[in-house]
């Protein structure tokens, strides 16, 4: 180590099993979509899971949120009962608050290729610490494109 370099602490001094859940075997229910029939007519669809939870992989404890979701819809559009499974299917997911708006976010564009989405994660409080992640993405536009 150089002498410029600090030397940091262990990033677990706990000495816990803080291992979250790999991605391959979160086994998250898929997200259904069905066609935007107005294509190029922007509009936000604006969801609210209230009932959202995970498990903290640093105490195995659940971890509850309020989930937001605002989308501009492109070609298509989230079925509601695959996101209420798929929100659900993290209950059993060992993963941290701000990782999981992350993969929220990820399987959400790969599923829907909104135009825009904002993701905000509202955890309940544990420990004296509030927890709000939030994560938003914009779809590229094509060059050229006047879109």
């Amino acid at each position: 180590m150089s002498s410029t370099e600090a030397a940091l602490p262990p990033v677990n001094q706990q000495a816990l099993d803080i291992r979250p859940t790999p991605r391959a075997e979160m086994n998250l229910y898929p997200l259904d979509t069905f066609p935007y029939e107005y294509v190029g007519r922007e509009i936000t669809i604006n969801f609210e899971l209230p009932e959202f939870t995970c498990i903290c992989p640093f105490s195995d404890f659940p971890d509850f949120a309020n989930i937001k979701l605002a989308y501009v819809p492109n070609e298509r559009c989230v079925e509601l009962k695959s996101l209420k499974l798929y929100i659900n299917s993290f209950r059993a997911v060992k993963i941290f608050h701000e990782h999981v708006i992350n993969v929220i976010l990820e399987d959400f564009v790969a599923a829907c290729d909104p135009l825009r989405v904002e993701l905000e994660g509202d955890f309940n409080v544990r420990g004296n610490v509030k927890t709000v992640v939030r994560a938003k993405y914009e779809k590229q536009k094509a060059v050229g494109s006047r879109r």
